[in-house]
């Protein structure tokens, strides 16, 4: 639980983050932010998102004592992809090819992306040994330092490299302070084996490439809105999709640092049938999460624009926001329900069609809607190629005959985030403030939990009296003295 909780922090805080910066760099020099930081990301995922699962996937702390091997593979695949990265961007610097951006933006973008990569590897080793301190300890360090180094770099220069070299450097600065216990002293040099990188870029390129495939369409999006309204329109475009985005998948993520382990857990030791019957566990309690965030977001839109959202952007946010929330929401039910589906059966294929599949969708809508003066075509664009993206995915997933959870299970948190809906929906018309933002948020949580409960989503009573029996037992459960006291 604590694992839950600080992950759920991290992404605070990254929000946070997000939002200062573009408070202090403004929506021209944040649109270069964001579309370097989209770059970045890429960079992360076609480099070394598919290390992070592997380790995810592969290493244990068994694996570490008994196949050194495998932890060797994986870093020797990092610093290679590192070397050849750096390589990269030299050959571009020297080049004499003129970009949109300058070689500055470029090379900081690529280290942006080499370090957010060392992060997630990283945390992906402390997560798959459970080393829930070390874990803790580097999101912290990089949190602290995200906000001095980053937010400090835009708001002292306005400048977006500047700003990306903060991100560089708080990551350096907390795997440096916090990432020792990670070393792992039996996989040097030279113990690492080819037959295994390939085994794990058979097992993770197709999800990272279908990873690529939705990150690409953003990140075209937003440099499409660049060139035919501005750089200031791509940051107001690039704001809404990031906040939202990192709204919905902080949560999911946050819940998935859990779940996963546990089916790949039941995987290990029980066999594909009990792993496939804790996917749909899984499956129902981030819908149960997720369906009502979305819409809850929706409800309190006017009032988390004009408390929350830098006053250069509000206008444009909710706008944007609005045409691109379906779509968030179907991303991010694909990566974390139906994704997990071909992960645990190794069966990664489909998703590059599902990636496909979106992408396709994405320049067909972009063709077929009428254009205006702004980027709100490309936002609708977007939600629907999204949503097509996970229509293929259920698709492909009902192929391989997973275990669905009950058709119960759907109805009872569609009922229950629907009726909330109803009952928040008439506060949406008061003034925008912090009075009602509170009061639809503690509307809206008070009667999505009570519905919840009546309705037991995602098993609600069985989790809630686990919890107060625990507590029974701890409260009770000490042992006693020959005096009767509690020792």
């Amino acid at each position: 639980m604590i694992v839950g909780i600080a992950f759920a922090a991290n992404a605070l805080v990254n929000f946070l983050v997000g939002l200062l910066v573009a408070k202090f760099l403004g929506p021209t020099e944040y649109g270069r932010f964001a579309i370097c930081f989209a770059a970045a990301a890429i960079v992360n995922s076609a480099g070394f998102d598919w290390i992070r699962l592997s380790a995810i996937r592969f290493y244990s702390e068994r694996a570490r004592l008994e196949r050194p091997e495998v932890r060797a593979t994986l870093d020797d695949c990092v610093a290679v992809l590192a070397f050849l990265i750096s390589l990269i961007v030299l050959a571009i610097a020297f080049s004499g090819v003129k970009l949109p951006l300058s070689t500055g933006l470029i090379a900081m973008a690529a280290a942006t992306g080499v370090a957010s990569g060392l992060y997630d590897y990283s945390t992906a080793l402390a997560r798959a040994r459970f080393l829930d301190r070390t874990y803790i300890a580097i999101i912290v360090a990089k949190n602290l330092l995200g906000l001095l180094l980053t937010v400090g770099g835009a708001w002292l220069f306005q400048s977006a490299a500047l700003a990306l070299a903060g991100v560089t450097l708080s990551v350096a600065g907390a795997l440096v302070g916090a990432g020792r216990p990670l070393i792992d002293r039996g996989a040097g040099h030279g113990v690492g084996r080819w037959s295994l990188a390939k085994s794990f870029m058979a097992y993770g390129l197709p999800f990272v490439t279908s990873g690529i495939l939705f990150q690409a369409m953003p990140l075209a999006n937003r440099a499409l809105v660049g060139g035919l309204f501005g750089f200031g329109e791509a940051g107001q475009f690039s704001l809404a999709n990031d906040l939202g985005l990192r709204v919905l998948a902080a949560i999911a993520s946050a819940l998935d640092v859990l779940l996963f382990q546990l089916a790949v857990r039941a995987d290990e030791t029980h066999g594909p049938a009990r792993a496939r019957a804790q996917l749909a566990e899984n499956m129902t309690t981030v819908l149960a999460i997720i369906l009502p965030t979305a819409i809850g977001l929706w409800l309190v839109l006017p009032s988390f624009e004009a408390l929350i959202v830098p006053e250069a952007f509000r206008g444009p946010f909710a706008r944007y926001l609005t045409a691109m929330l379906p779509g968030l929401a179907a991303y991010v039910t694909l990566q974390y329900t139906i994704s997990p589906i071909f992960q645990i059966a190794k069966r990664p294929t489909p998703m590059i069609i599902v990636g496909l599949a979106a992408c396709a969708a994405n320049a067909l809508f972009i063709l077929l809607f009428p254009h205006g003066a702004d980027g709100f075509s490309l936002a609708l664009a977007q939600s629907g190629a999204q949503i097509v993206g996970l229509a293929t995915g259920i698709a492909f997933a009902a192929a391989t005959r997973p275990h669905w959870p009950r058709r119960r299970d759907f109805g009872a948190v569609a009922l229950a985030a629907g009726v909330m809906a109803l009952i928040v929906l008439p506060l949406r018309a008061r003034a925008p403030g912090a009075l009602t933002m509170a009061m639809q948020v503690g509307v809206g949580v008070a009667s999505y939990a009570a519905l919840a409960y009546l309705l037991d989503v995602a098993k609600a009573r069985a989790r809630i009296g686990a919890v107060m029996e625990a507590r029974r037992t701890r409260r009770h459960g000490q042992p006693r003295s020959s005096t009767g006291r509690a020792r």
